[in-house]
């Protein structure tokens, strides 16, 4: 049959039709290839870039999704059931906790098929039986007293309901050692916070993420949650109050800490972005030109 120009017509049409559908589930989220797309949360990230030199293959990249919305960035770890960093922008916020909403999963860790939103967990723990082979439940967390769920983009950082409900997934969590967790951990939020509130003018992007060294949350006589070692976190913001204290001037537009998650000797430490590099690369798995932010947050112009 000689194909006539109204058949060529419907073939391409048909072709389109196919693209155009591969493309928009490619642009649902969850569990993605990259973030290069808004749809997969680009747009959490500073130039759109996330974090560098990571050498594991086995992470999963996670657009976090709420309500059919993306909200923020984060690269999980499927082997130690824990978040390897998330990535955010800071809202201004009063840093008042919510702590009435649902802790969720990631579905699509499980199955590509699943839904793209994370989902809050089935009231029946036999429910998601299957899921705990890629994340953590929350059975991990309910008999060890001595850790708390500290949240890598934590809700005092947020002040949209959907924004703040959406860090309470536990793909968003560690566990934190109780003392570090209350303490050190969460006064650095706070200062953080402040900072920010008071003198970052433009749009600011965090990165919070972990260092483990072998500990781990066991249940039923499996290794289930690894333990973070160290907690560290870096802002960036290239609007700032040029008017600031120097005190506070010389923080911007980059800065960062790290705090060791114990009982004890676990203060956090502010340092200049490139000497957190240099002390995680002897403590990660990563190549030389590991880097946290696009040309280390210094505009281009």
């Amino acid at each position: 049959m000689v194909p006539t120009s109204e058949n060529c017509a419907l073939t391409l049409a048909a072709v389109v039709t196919v693209l155009t559908s591969v493309l928009l589930q490619g642009a649902q989220a969850g569990v993605v290839v990259d973030f290069n797309h808004a749809e997969r949360c680009k747009d959490s990230l500073y130039m759109g870039t996330p974090p560098r030199g990571y050498l594991s293959n086995s992470f999963k990249k996670i657009c976090q999704r709420y309500e059919d919305k993306p909200h923020y960035v984060t690269l999980y770890d499927p082997q130690k059931h824990i978040p390897i960093y998330s990535a955010y922008t800071f809202k201004k916020s009063d840093g008042e906790k919510k702590v009435d909403f649902p802790w969720m999963f990631e579905p699509q860790l499980a199955s590509e098929k699943s839904s793209s939103n994370m989902e809050p967990f089935p009231q029946s723990s036999s429910m998601h039986m299957n899921f705990e082979d890629s994340q953590a439940v929350l059975e991990d967390y309910a008999d060890v007293v001595q850790y708390e769920r500290g949240q890598l983009n934590p809700d005092e950082h947020q002040a949209d309901p959907l924004d703040k409900a959406s860090t309470y997934t536990l793909t968003n969590v560690v566990p934190q050692i109780r003392e570090f967790n209350m303490g050190p951990w969460a006064e650095h939020q706070d200062i953080i916070r402040k900072r920010l509130n008071n003198y970052c003018r433009g749009k600011a992007f965090v990165v919070t993420g972990v260092t483990t060294s072998g500990h781990t949350i066991r249940r039923n006589n499996l290794d289930r949650v690894a333990v973070p070692e160290y907690m560290w976190s870096a802002y960036c913001c290239t609007e700032f109050d040029q008017n600031a204290p120097y005190f506070v001037r010389y923080k911007f537009p980059v800065f960062a800490a790290y705090g060791l998650n114990d009982r004890v000797n676990n203060h956090m430490v502010e340092v200049p972005l490139k000497n957190l590099e240099k002390f995680l690369k002897g403590r990660m798995d990563v190549d030389k030109n590991f880097q946290i932010f696009y040309n280390d947050c210094v505009p281009d112009n």
